[in-house]
Order: structure tokens, then C-alpha cells, then sequence
């Protein structure tokens, strides 16, 4: 951004001085997450699942397991090149990996669209795993850079409200379309909504190719690591562990990045098959099925804003504890098959509580990182997404098995997220308040201390008024003596 964030800025000015690439990236989020929503979740894994039972399986595997599988061909891919992406987003230009990035999703999608059996799914994957691993590290490096230091909590809550708004309408407009064509779970139908995503994230796939690398911000978004962890000193008689300012921020990114890859382990061991258990144990339709995991996007994006006002009171980490610690104990609600009724806001409340925390610890990371790095650790974040996240999909699918075993997936999947959260808590008093939330502290401040003048210039005021009105008073009762 071109200026600098406080309490009291407008969202149209914020709006106004966006700058460059974060207005196309706002656009490639939209684009990229509404086409997703309509064709990547629910439909292209229901997909899978069927073609794999109308098939005969894999070599001879369940279904759940083959959906596993296809998760892990992108998974793997990721995890390969992700991390020579970042390498390379640090030492050349971002914005032609973007491009070259482009050119390879396009193909990918081709394979989906065209495909008639599991060669073309995989290498459709297979691509789309490349794509993805290409663009991770490039744009997330390319979006720190174009945001001042200090003020990115905020920019990052309201891009993870533009993703999750449109991963909401991605669903519903998945549920129009079924309930136009066929409210059924069918291929023909299936590969029809799917079209319809493969055309929006076309359009995201066009803005990669017109991010420029010069329109992104100089020192204002280098890294303030100094600045984040100068806390630390005054917290130390705290710390069992004693470090400072220094060594906290090393150690900051590798606990953010142990937390997110113990989170992805236990995300992926069950978010691939909750389609899957809202179908085989609660018998719901395509529509109603498309309607909740967009509904579940939408509190996502608003739970993340809200998350980030909480933040600048209680901090960006103890914020992040409390998200994960409310979605962790709706799990294990949803582990017992609760009725209906119950289920649905808990699964809602489940994933917008776990996600609400994303904007603080990208912010966190971006913070304590310096540009020059910033690839690299993008792309080690990812692997923990990427590789951690589709392997536990894998095993997922074997613990479901063709008997639905999802309340144990669930129930493990639950104690891995507590294990997440202890580097959380190792963090809490290595991170310091962000910039933002000072300048609110000062604001505050300075307005109590306007009205601590104002209310003693009305004292003195009353007190002038009432030694004169003593005098007058005191000088009457003499002469009428």
C-alpha cells in the first residue's frame, strides 16, 4: 500500500491506496476461489467417488481410498516443485513465474475437462499440483511485498474474506446449477457444474499474467522483526525458555510453520471425506450439500474480520489460540453424529473457527521475514499444506475404509489439532503487539488525555467560578453586617 493503515482510515481510502498487485491478486482470489468452489470441492470429489465405484476401484481399493489417492497426485506434485518455485521466486522475477504458472493451469484444466478416465484425472492433478506450487510461493511473496509492514493483518483478513466469499459462492452457484440440470449425484451431471467452474477460474488464470514485479512497495514492506518481538524483554522473567529479540525471531516462523503442518496433518485427514460423511451418514442432496459448505465459507471470511478487531486488544497469537481451541472442541461434537440440526452449525462453526486465524499468522510471518526470504518460506508453508496435508488424506481414506469409519478419522484428527496448537502457545510471548493496534493504543491514549485536559481546564474553570462567587458572597454578608 502507498500509505500507511491506522484505526481511524476509511475503507475507501484503503480501498484507493491499494496498490497495483494487490488489487490484481483481490481479483485473482475472487476468480481463482469462486471457480474452485463451484468445481474443486464438493463436485470434483464426488466425481471421483462415484467414477471410482462405477469403475471398480483402483487396483482393487475402496473408493474412499482412490479419492485419497487422486488428493495426494496434487499433494505430491506440490510438495516436489514448491519448494525449487520459492527458490527460484527469490532470485528472479515473480511475476514470469506467474506467467509460465498460467500457462500450465490452462493445460491442467484441459485434462479435467476433456478427461474420460483415471490417466487424464491424474495428470490433470499432476498439473494442477505444479501449477499451484508455482503460484503459492511467487504470489504470497509478490502480496507482502505490495503491503506496508506493521498494517497487514488487516489487507490479509479482508483477502481471506474476498477468498472465503467466493469459495461461499462457488457452492451456491454449484447448488443452482444442480438444481437447474438435476439434483442428483451423477457423472454427466457433475462434469456439467464443473464447466461452469472451469470458465471463472479461467479468468483468474488470465490476471497471472499481468502482475508486474516493479509496482510493488520498497522499504515500507520490509521486515520489522525487531519491532514485532521488542516484547520479548519485558516478558522474559516469563519465558521458561530464555531468549531474545534475536533468537525470537528465528524461532517465530518455525513454530508458525510447526503449528500449520501439525493443523494440515490433521486437516487433510478429514476434510477430503466430509462430503463423503454428509452423504453416506446424513443422505443430503447435492443442493443442501452446496448451500452448507458455502455457508461455512461465508462465516469463514466474516469470523477472519472479526478475529482481526480481536487481535489488536488481545494480540495476533493469543487470538489465533482461542479460533483453534473453539473449532478443535466442534470437532469432536461433530465425532459423536450428532442429529442434523446439531451437525450443521458445529460444521459451520468448525471450519470458520479454524480458518479465522490464516490473515494473523500470514501477517505474523510476513512481519519477521525479510523480502529477499520470503519465497522460500512461502514455499515451506506450502509443503506443509501440500505434502502433510494430501499424505494425510491417504491415510484418511484408510481409516475410513468401506465400512465409514468417520468419527475415528474425526476423533484423531481432533488430538493432532491440540498437539497443533502447542507451538501457539510457546509463541504467545515471543510476539509483540502489530503496528496497527499500537497506533489504536495511541489514538486511545491521546483521547484520554484530551479529555483528562478538558475535564481539568472545567475543574479550574468551576473552581475560579467558585472562589469568586465565595469573595462576592463573603464581601455582602460584610456590608449588610
Amino acid at each position: 500500500m502507498n500509505m500507511e493503515m491506522n484505526s481511524k482510515t476509511s475503507t475507501r481510502d484503503i480501498i484507493r491506496s491499494m496498490n497495483y498487485n494487490v488489487k490484481l491478486i483481490f481479483s485473482f482470489y475472487l476468480f481463482n476461489s469462486l471457480g474452485r468452489g463451484i468445481w474443486m470441492g464438493t463436485a470434483l470429489s464426488m466425481y471421483i467417488y462415484i467414477f471410482a465405484g462405477e469403475a471398480g476401484g483402483l487396483f482393487g481399493l475402496s473408493q474412499s481410498v482412490v479419492l485419497g489417492l487422486t488428493s495426494a497426485a496434487s499433494g505430491i506434485t506440490m510438495t516436489i516443485f514448491v519448494f525449487p518455485a520459492g527458490y527460484f521466486a527469490d532470485r528472479f522475477r515473480r511475476d514470469i513465474l506467474l506467467k509460465i504458472a498460467g500457462v500450465i493451469g490452462v493445460i491442467g484444466l484441459a485434462f479435467v475437462a476433456f478427461g474420460n478416465s483415471f490417466l487424464y484425472i491424474f495428470i490433470a492433478l499432476f498439473l494442477l499440483g505444479l501449477f499451484n506450487a508455482l503460484v503459492r510461493p511467487s504470489l504470497e511473496a509478490l502480496f507482502a511485498d505490495s503491503v506496508a509492514s506493521g498494517y497487514r493483518s488487516k489487507i490479509y483478513s479482508w483477502a481471506h474474506l474476498v477468498r472465503q466469499f467466493a469459495m461461499a459462492a462457488g457452492p451456491i452457484l454449484a447448488a443452482i446449477v444442480f438444481a437447474i440440470i438435476g439434483n442428483e449425484w451423477d457423472l454427466g451431471i457433475l462434469k456439467k457444474v464443473m464447466y461452469v467452474g472451469f470458465v471463472v477460474s479461467l479468468i483468474g488464470i488470465v490476471i497471472l499474467f499481468i502482475f508486474k514485479d516493479e509496482r510493488s512497495l520498497g522499504k515500507e514492506s520490509e521486515e520489522i522483526a525487531k519491532e514485532v518481538t521488542e516484547e520479548v524483554k519485558e516478558q522474559k522473567s516469563r519465558l521458561a525458555l530464555k531468549v531474545d529479540s534475536g533468537k525470537a525471531a528465528k524461532l517465530i516462523p518455525i513454530l508458525l510453520v510447526s503449528s500449520n503442518l501439525l493443523v494440515g496433518i490433521g486437516a487433510g485427514m478429514s476434510i477430503k471425506y466430509f462430503p463423503v460423511f454428509f452423504t453416506e451418514k446424513y443422505f443430503i442432496s447435492p443442493v443442501w450439500l452446496n448451500i452448507i459448505m458455502g455457508a461455512t465459507s461465508l462465516a469463514t471470511g466474516l469470523l477472519g474480520l472479526v478475529s482481526q478487531k480481536v487481535s489488536l486488544r488481545l494480540g495476533r497469537v493469543q487470538t489465533i489460540f482461542i479460533v483453534q481451541f473453539i473449532a478443535t472442541f466442534c470437532l469432536l461434537i461433530i465425532a459423536i453424529y450428532p442429529p442434523f440440526a446439531v451437525l450443521v452449525p458445529f460444521f459451520i462453526l468448525r471450519g470458520s473457527f479454524m480458518n479465522a486465524g490464516q490473515p494473523l499468522s500470514r501477517s505474523i510471518l510476513m512481519d519477521v521475514i525479510p523480502k529477499k526470504r520470503r519465497g522460500i518460506w512461502n514455499s515451506i508453508e506450502a509443503i506443509a499444506w501440500g505434502l502433510f496435508w494430501n499424505a494425510s488424506a491417504v491415510i484418511g481414506g484408510f481409516i475410513v475404509g468401506a465400512n465409514n469409519n468417520f468419527n475415528l478419522c474425526f476423533i484423531i484428527t481432533t488430538f493432532i489439532y491440540i498437539v497443533g496448537m502447542i507451538p501457539v502457545i510457546l509463541m504467545m510471548p515471543l510476539v509483540g503487539k502489530e503496528r496497527e493496534a499500537k497506533d489504536q493504543d495511541e489514538v486511545i491514549d491521546s483521547s484520554k488525555l484530551v479529555d483528562s485536559e478538558s475535564a481539568m481546564s472545567d475543574s479550574l474553570i468551576d473552581t475560579d467560578y467558585s472562589s469568586a462567587s465565595i469573595v462576592v458572597e463573603e464581601t455582602s454578608e460584610g456590608i449588610s453586617k
